[in-house]
């Protein structure tokens, strides 16, 4: 089924910078996930699994790299008026850069406007989970909403996480906390849970320009659709409904996929939602033939595996290799490797995740690090064991332990 009445606009300028240093050179949707994807395929691949197929993919900060990914990976079909176009920060409407993530809607209003949708699809690009749009695009026609949110169930006592929104007993929004200090509203009959926002909109087209103009003339306005639009449509009594992301099912879903999102803001929930994938049920499913994962397509040759000589042996177990990685003679566990990783003799990595072209020299032992791309790293080398001696090095040491060897480190 194609979509032909809605206009989709991904939010892909964010700088996440509780990422550092992961995008030190790159946007937060850009970063790799999983080995061979990069976060923003999830976002779009849940649009174009859905019948989307008119996407606006809204960049600002250091976007060289999602451009090329986007350029390369995400060629649709201009003889069917179908594409993933980039929309680059222009300045258009004054000396500013985007304010805020309304005012970045408002900036790039003339693709709306050229357009002419019904619907407008404003999600973010820079969480991990699955979706079928096109069931909370049914539900916003169903409630004849001007504004529909997608929403998760999540425990009462995370709530000071998220932007957390109150409903009544017909899920219509009656308030909008933005990181509640206090003890919010629990959704209706489950008085241990409350709604989460996941940041994603659907709008009809009128709707949405109306705010947009009115809202840019609000000098005091942080131009945020969580923080003003939203709180000036709910004062205004219009029709704004909570989709439950718990409800959405697509094809070939498996029972630990419903309801699954990341938020991969940081570098542990980043770390770990790339070791949840290595589990022989993982809560994400990637191989699923009913839900492709389009990325762009590198043409190098299968990984390999050589050496087997007494304690001189290529392996890899509980973990992803994708192609052109050489191991050779050395040994994996519990680790993501992207593209052109080598490996070599008797040196042990474990709990990982290495970027492209990465290279482990000999004898060295990596133990519950990233390290990102193009690092060499000299033989009999030890990271990931001692926390100060990794700080003293200049590598990145997380709360929760993992160390991040940056981009392009010399050591």
């Amino acid at each position: 089924m194609t979509v032909d009445n809605a206009l989709v606009m991904i939010m892909a300028g964010g700088e996440g910078k509780r990422l550092l240093p992961l995008t030190k050179d790159r946007a937060k949707p850009a970063v790799p996930f999983g080995g061979r994807y990069r976060i923003i395929d999830f976002v779009l691949n849940n649009f174009i699994n859905s019948g989307f197929y008119k996407i606006k993919v809204l960049t600002q900060y250091k976007s060289d790299s999602l451009n090329k990914h986007i350029t390369r990976g995400w060629a649709l079909s201009p003889f069917l008026n179908q594409y993933v176009d980039l929309a680059p920060a222009q300045m258009r409407t004054g000396n500013d850069w985007y304010k805020g993530t309304a005012d970045a809607i408002f900036q790039n209003i003339f693709h709306i406007t050229d357009e002419d949708p019904r619907y407008v699809c404003i999600f973010g690009g820079d969480h991990i989970y699955k979706m079928m749009v096109s069931q909370m695009l049914d539900f916003h026609k169903e409630k004849k909403a001007d504004l529909s949110i997608s929403a998760i169930p999540i425990p009462i006592e995370e709530a000071s996480e998220f932007g957390i929104m109150e409903v009544d007993d017909d899920w219509r929004l009656i308030n909008f906390v933005e990181k509640p200090k206090y003890r919010p509203k629990s959704i209706p009959g489950q008085p241990d849970k409350c709604l989460a926002s996941m940041g994603n909109y659907i709008f009809d087209k009128e709707v949405l320009l109306d705010a947009l103009n009115r809202d840019a003339k609000i000098e005091s306005s942080s131009h945020d659709f969580g923080k003003d639009v939203i709180p000036m449509l709910l004062a205004e009594g219009k029709n704004i409904r909570i989709y439950n992301f718990e409800d959405n099912s697509f094809p070939g879903m498996t029972v630990t996929e419903r309801g699954y999102w990341r938020d991969v803001g940081s570098i542990d929930a980043y770390w770990q939602a790339n070791m949840d994938l290595l589990d022989y049920s993982p809560e994400l499913n990637l191989y699923s033939k009913e839900w492709p994962l389009r990325t762009f397509n590198y043409n190098y040759p299968p990984a390999k595996f050589v050496w087997e000589e007494g304690d001189r042996v290529g392996m890899a177990t509980n973990s992803m290799v994708s192609e052109g990685c050489i191991i050779s003679g050395g040994g994996l566990s519990h680790c993501v490797l992207s593209p052109k990783v080598r490996i070599n003799s008797y040196s042990s990595v474990t709990d990982s995740i290495l970027m492209e072209n990465v290279e482990v020299g000999r004898y060295s032992q990596i133990r519950k690090a990233i390290i990102d791309k193009n690092v060499i790293i000299p033989p009999n080398t030890r990271i990931g064991f001692n926390r100060e001696e990794d700080i003293k090095r200049g590598f990145h040491v997380s709360e929760g332990g993992v160390t991040v060897v940056p981009k392009g480190s010399i050591l």
